[in-house]
């Protein structure tokens, strides 16, 4: 979700009985860092940004960035690259040296404001992995705003061809695209479904010949069915054919869901969306409290646990991490966090551990924007899985996270980007107006299999590379860096 804001009001003092407060922010002041440096940046054309993805294209790395729509004083800057004002929609970034990033191309999306336009979510697959795909062609699966999705070929980053447009929506969101099998899981709104954001599974493995397999979500939010409406997916991360599961998030920051899915009962079971048909697949609901929701599930199976090494059971566990979002301003809301739960027994899971940032240790209230979890990074590369994660915080940036032990997760390190002449305010309503502060919004967070980590801001802050340092650096078992 997206708090609209209101600049101009930010920007004017007393406008009759209406006062706007701003807070004095010193632009350029040096990045908070612990264990973490700064390798790179890209102000991505000042434009609000959500998903990253990082891709390995022959011997380039690629970025390729997903945009929240423009802002009601900003609808569509201004590209130095055209000289024109474009919606905002997809950057692709050359970032094979990090700290030098390479701007390529901005690849604009739907026309509207915050959630309402832009191209979001990002994924990436490479054709000679696609069953079916050309072998040359490298496919960039993007949504359009809240009515699309679309696949473009991306073989030549700079130049980007439109392969598939999948249609008539009237919402998007975090999808998950199998590159070895072709599967998709498309978080979309159907229009006649009861919710605004529920599952189109596709087979896409021949892009431009996309395959519908069935549509998919929580019993009661299915056409034609009555009674209260259950929370709205946020998105899915598929385990593949081997782990034969699907880990669906409902909910960002209120009355959460983990929903466990079989996958090849998801596929080939029963496609009429009737409510036996819907429970069908699931194996497993882990329903969270009111407070909180469930923004990223992301599955980490198998795990050793040093702890348990010389008990006769239970030495590995299966561990599922939940990321809350944080939706309110300056903590309107209760505090979004990191969860851990155990699903060991799958059909009884349970949380096990949890983690926060300490508001004490910034005064994160009282800087202005979200504080609060958002998202984690999604990349299962060795590199850094079941060993390291990294949460997006908002205005506490991010932290790294050592995981080995999910019982006990343990902060090693985190990095709060320096605010810009381009960061933009954050508002809340007050008596007679609204009070404005600028501050620094890391919303999503990935990593690449080098080890670097990216960072982009949701308050047009842009693109940080960063590295890990020190003892975050020897958590992740990451060779001394110069």
């Amino acid at each position: 979700m997206f708090r609209r804001v209101s600049l101009a009001a930010a920007l004017v003092l007393f406008v009759g009985s209406t006062a706007a407060h701003a807070q004095k922010q010193t632009i350029g002041a040096p990045p908070e860092a612990s264990n973490m440096k700064l390798v790179g940046t890209s102000d991505l054309q000042a434009r609000s940004a959500y998903q990253p993805t990082i891709h390995h294209q022959g011997d380039r790395w690629i970025a390729y960035i997903g945009h929240h729509g423009g802002t009601d004083d900003v609808p569509a800057p201004v590209n130095p690259m055209t000289g024109k004002a474009e919606p905002n929609g997809t950057s692709i970034v050359d970032v094979t040296d990090p700290a030098r990033p390479r701007y390529l191309r901005h690849l604009p999306g739907q026309e509207g404001r915050y959630e309402s336009g832009g191209a979001q979510m990002v994924r990436v697959c490479d054709g000679k992995a696609l069953p079916k795909g050309d072998p040359n062609a490298v496919y960039m699966l993007r949504t359009f705003g809240s009515e699309a999705h679309e696949i473009w070929n991306v073989s030549d980053p700079a130049s980007p061809v439109l392969i598939t447009r999948i249609g008539g929506l009237k919402d998007t969101h975090k999808s998950w695209w199998e590159c070895d099998t072709g599967i998709a899981y498309l978080v979309s709104g159907a229009p006649d479904w009861r919710t605004r954001r529920m599952t189109q599974v596709y087979d896409l493995s021949d892009p431009a010949r996309p395959q519908k397999i069935r549509d998919f979500g929580l019993p009661g939010q299915e056409p034609g069915s009555t009674g209260a409406v259950p929370t709205e997916l946020h998105g899915p991360i598929s385990t593949g054919p081997e782990g034969n599961r699907v880990y669906f998030g409902y909910g960002t920051n209120k009355g959460g869901i983990l929903q466990i899915v079989d996958r090849d009962k998801l596929l080939n079971g029963p496609k009429e969306p009737t409510p036996d048909n819907l429970r069908y697949p699931e194996i497993a609901r882990l329903p969270m409290s009111a407070f909180n929701g469930a923004h990223t599930t992301f599955p980490m199976l198998d795990m050793p646990i040093a702890e348990f090494s010389e008990d006769k059971d239970g030495k590995t566990r299966d561990i599922v991490m939940i990321v809350n979002e944080a939706i309110l301003n300056e903590c309107g809301e209760a505090r979004q966090l990191v969860w851990f739960a155990d699903v060991t027994t799958e059909t009884r899971p349970m949380m096990i551990s949890s983690y926060t940032v300490p508001e004490a240790s910034g005064q994160f209230c009282q800087r202005g924007g979200r504080f609060g979890a958002h998202s984690s990074n999604e990349s299962m590369a060795p590199v850094y899985y079941k060993k390291m994660a990294f949460i997006a915080f908002f205005n506490a940036g991010v932290r790294a996270l050592d995981i080995r032990d999910p019982y006990h997760p343990k902060e090693v390190g985190y990095f709060i980007p320096s605010i810009t002449a381009a960061t933009d305010k954050r508002c809340i309503p007050i008596e007679g107006g609204e009070r404005c502060k600028v501050a620094i919004q890391t919303n999503n967070v990935e990593t690449d299999d080098r080890g670097y980590i990216y960072i982009v801001d949701r308050a047009n802050t842009g693109l940080h590379i960063l590295e890990l340092t020190g003892a975050a650096r020897a958590a992740a078992g990451l060779a001394k860096n110069g």
